[in-house]
Order: C-alpha cells, then structure tokens, then sequence
C-alpha cells in the first residue's frame, strides 16, 4: 500500500460551481490538493477561497493551453496554440517531439504570464499540472519542468497507472516522465492514475499515489468525471486507500503527522 496520496482537483476557478464543489471537498476532507486555472472566469473567486485553512498552501497551477483567451501576446502569433479570434485552440499532436525556439519561448511567457497572475492574487502555487495533460506533450513538458525546477515546485508526471496504457504507450510516459523528473528537481509523486485506474488497478506497496479527479455533487456525496453516473468517489477512495494519509504537493516527501487514519496530514 502506497504511504502517501494526493488526491487533487483539477479545474479550480473554471465556473463558481466547479469552485463551489471543490471547497466543499476540501471541507469534507475528500481532496487534499487542487489546480487552479488562471484565465477562466472564477479564478479571483477561487483565489478568495484559497485562503481559508482547508486550502491554504494545498493549491497549484492548472497551466491551460487548450480553453479560452491566453494571458500574453506571443503565443496568439502561434497558428498551432491560437486561432485567429485571440482563442486557445491547439492543434499540436500529442507525441510531438519539438517545438520551434519562437513556440518554446510563447509557451514559456504564457506559463509565466499564468504564474504571474496567481502571485498578483497572493496564491503561490504549490506545484505544477496542465488542463487536458498539455504538458504531457514533450517540448511542452519540458518548458513546464524546468520552469517547475527554477521556482522550486513539483510538476505532476504523466499518468503511468491504467489497463489502457499499452507497450508502446508505456514506453513513452516512462521516458517522459524520467525527463519531467530530471528536469524539474522536485519530489514528485510517484504513480499517476485517475478514479477509475485506482478501482480496476492493482496499486504498487510503496511510493506516493496522485489521483487525479474532477469532483461533482452527487447528492450529499461526490461524483466524478472519470466514474460512472452515481458511483461514489468518497466510498472508492475509502475502499482503495483506507489509512493512507491523504496530504499535498506542499508537504510531499515529508514524513506524515499523526495517525495512519488521519484524512488531512
């Protein structure tokens, strides 16, 4: 059984009723981490909610290239990033293994254009994901990464637990994910899997587990986006990491507080 997960949500600050949820799931301890979107609607919103003890230090960046307007001027020149109307839209195919210097360089400004508005906010992020797994796309990774390394966070590696990854897939995310690791310098979890790869997956007996989730209300209990209609993301993550220390990016690597059945570290 893993010692460690980190259960985290992605989407932070897309609508006020994503933001809704979320904190609702940090107040009933099913989560222990979140990303935040910087350009999407109800960022300063979810900034504001950050702040309260639940969520203080638990929460990340959620690098978007793929949903609506950037935050900086380069990358819309970038027919493959942007489309005419000033709009996300990205037709990078997902194994690309390089990036001209001027794409490498809109990407990088973009990143840091995002970075930039959470501090603007007083949240500094605690690590690093991309929205749809942009930065699981090589040269974008490795912008991510290093950029990962020169402020001092984890990046979130590439999803490496799931009955669908095949020999060829499998070789590919280890290899990205060994350059993520080189690249950013930063503990990072281990084993990357969403809801549904935790249920029909066998997990490892050691090392740190992120689960990747995308909450919903399910009545007085909580859905997901990777699970079926009226499946309990609450009673699988019980059934599946019972006593594992739920805990954050901030505190990765640390040695958890109190007992093994404690739901926040």
């Amino acid at each position: 059984m893993p010692y460690q997960v980190i259960v985290n949500a992605d989407d932070f600050g897309l609508s006020e009723q994503e933001n809704a949820t979320i904190l609702r799931a940090f107040q009933c301890g099913l989560i222990s981490s979140a990303t935040i979107m910087a350009n999407m609607p109800a960022f300063a919103g979810a900034c504001e909610l950050a702040r309260q003890p639940a969520i203080r230090g638990r929460v990340g960046l959620h690098f978007n290239l793929t949903y609506g307007r950037p935050l900086s001027t380069a990358i819309l020149a970038e027919p493959r990033f942007c489309n005419p109307d000033g709009e996300f839209d990205l037709s990078l195919r997902r194994h690309a293994l390089h990036l001209s210097p001027r794409a490498r360089q809109a990407v990088l400004l973009e990143l840091e254009a995002q970075w930039q508005r959470c501090l603007d906010h007083g949240l500094r992020p605690s690590h690093l994901d991309s929205h749809q797994h942009v930065h699981n796309i090589w040269p974008i990774g490795e912008v991510v990464a290093r950029f990962a390394a020169r402020q001092g966070v984890a990046v979130r590696l590439a999803r490496n637990l799931g009955r669908n990854i095949g020999p060829a897939k499998r070789l590919f995310k280890t290899l990205l994910n060994r350059r993520l690791r080189r690249l950013s310098g930063g503990a990072t979890a281990d084993i990357v899997c969403t809801p549904a790869d935790l249920r029909d997956n066998r997990l490892p007996r050691d090392g740190v587990v992120e689960v990747v989730a995308h909450p919903s209300r399910l009545g007085i209990d909580f859905g997901d986006a990777y699970l079926a209609r009226g499946e309990s993301l609450a009673r699988l993550l019980e059934v599946h990491l019972k006593a594992v220390p739920r805990v954050s990016y901030e505190v990765l690597g640390k040695p958890p507080r109190g007992t093994a059945s404690s739901v926040m570290d």
